[in-house]
């Protein structure tokens, strides 16, 4: 058998992706925070960029310098005869589109921005120092506080503190106690049981009943089984809804008043309002740095006494700055042309409200602007629009028809608010089954199934019927 090499020939295909290309796409898809710490972070790397004043800046075409900047790539060694002066003073981001400028009106006010609202941590690390522990109880104490959730319970056992702390775990539970003690009460508990015994302790009368439903019948409380907690301690049902009336008082989620702190705030990518009776879409342009390229470097370049590696080195950071800028005047373009398809049709929506949201897919959008559905998709994501009926991620009008007895589809997110309607109008002591809202539905011309009620009001976070029902 002859072993030889041959040259071979074929033919191929393959997606190349460009720099530019990679970063238009990962611009697209980033929210807009994201956006602006890395617009941030491209000014402090790159010292071609400069935010300007949105007085500063002429009406050149992205157009116009974008064939300026090809002719100096296709030409380098005429590079001196290029005329930068002209491309640094004309190039700006700002794109041709309606923008949404707010005053001080819309500004919170300055009370509002002084502060910041206090941590579970760092509430109860205030009251750990203040306290008569001794050094080594408060290394103890904030080893705890590292271990405990936004709710309040303690994530680690005492043993695997104190092995990972070189801690006596008999001092760790000691501590422990005492920081259940201390506001607010029940911090640190291990379980639901605990946290709920803790707060009991600290009334002012002891119960033992009390005590002993929740030591030994949380899961009867949950189910709403009071008859099996009366035949179990001997009590009527008077006594068992006295104590429940108390046990609803008491808090389950202890770091539940701190989680305000890690609020997550809203910032529109887009505003669609109403003017002279159509709808006006318009780009949120508060607090994005407007890009241009610095005009200092502009006298390197005219300088015939810079150097080469000089020169050179600014044209890179030319280019990179000039693909950043367009790069976001191509984000915004898009998210400005998406919001428009959709307010075209989900019209309905606009000016009745939700129950008349339209089925719609990526596809009907992709269609209309003529971009692909995976670009919608990006653009769609963890992007929020400002309208009449409430801010809304722009996934939001994306959802899967229902179908009617007779006549056209109804959207999914339709359905789940007329769950939400009847469930809200029912009586509290005969709560509606899953079954019997479908019935109710389909009365109304929506062909749903029992289980798909039960999957949106899963998705609404409603009970189900049994944990519904009010006894008393």
């Amino acid at each position: 058998m002859a072993l030889g090499m041959k040259q071979v020939l074929n033919l191929s295909q393959s997606l190349v992706m460009t720099p530019q290309l990679q970063q238009a796409i990962k611009l697209l898809q980033l929210s807009r925070m994201e956006l602006e710490n890395l617009v941030n972070t491209e000014m402090v790397e790159n010292p071609m960029l400069e935010e300007t004043p949105d007085s500063e800046g002429t009406t050149a075409s992205l157009e116009e310098l974008a064939a300026q900047e090809n002719k100096a790539e296709e030409n380098p060694q005429n590079a001196e005869d290029f005329d930068w002066a002209s491309y640094l003073e004309n190039f700006r981001s700002t794109p041709n589109l309606p923008v949404y400028r707010g005053g001080d009106e819309d500004l919170p006010t300055y009370e509002n921005t002084l502060s910041e609202a206090t941590s579970l941590h760092d509430h109860v690390l205030w009251q750990l120092n203040l306290s008569d522990l001794d050094d080594n109880q408060k290394l103890i104490g904030q080893a705890i506080l590292g271990n405990i959730n936004d709710d309040g319970y303690l994530q680690d056992s005492i043993e695997e503190i104190a092995q990972r702390e070189n801690f006596d775990p008999h001092e760790v539970e000691a501590v422990l106690y005492r920081i259940q003690e201390m506001d607010p009460l029940g911090v640190g508990s291990r379980d639901l049981k605990e946290c709920l015994l803790v707060q009991i302790y600290d009334l002012k009368e002891k119960d033992e009943i009390l005590e002993r439903i929740v030591e030994n019948h949380l899961t009867d409380l949950e189910k709403k089984n009071y008859t099996a907690i009366t035949k179990a301690l001997g009590i009527t049902m008077e006594e068992v809804v006295e104590r429940v009336k108390i046990i609803q008082e008491l808090e389950p989620k202890p770091g539940r008043a701190f989680g305000a702190s890690n609020a997550h705030y809203i910032i529109p990518d887009i505003y669609v309002a109403k003017r002279n009776g159509e709808y006006v879409v318009m780009l949120n342009e508060d607090g994005l740095p407007k890009l241009k390229v610095s005009n200092f470097y502009k006298t390197l370049l005219d300088k015939n006494s810079a150097k080469a590696d000089t020169k050179e080195y600014i044209r890179g950071k030319l280019r990179s700055a000039v693909w950043l800028i367009r790069s976001i005047h191509q984000r915004q373009r898009t998210i400005f042309k998406v919001t428009e398809s959709i307010v075209k049709q989900q019209y309905d929506f606009f000016e009745k409200g939700i129950a008349f949201l339209k089925p719609m897919v990526l596809r009907d959008v992709a269609n209309d602007i003529g971009m692909h559905e995976s670009t919608i998709s990006r653009v769609t994501t963890a992007k929020y629009v400002h309208t009449p009926r409430g801010i809304f991620e722009l996934k939001f009008f994306f959802n899967s028809g229902i179908n009617r007895v007779q006549g056209a589809a109804v959207a999914s997110e339709s359905v789940k608010e007329k769950v939400k309607a009847i469930i809200s109008k029912e009586d509290p002591a005969r709560p509606f089954s899953d079954q019997k809202i479908a019935e109710m539905l389909l009365k109304e011309n929506i062909d749903i199934a029992r289980r798909t009620v039960a999957k949106y009001r899963e998705m609404l976070g409603i009970l189900p019927s049994s944990k519904r029902k009010k006894v008393f």
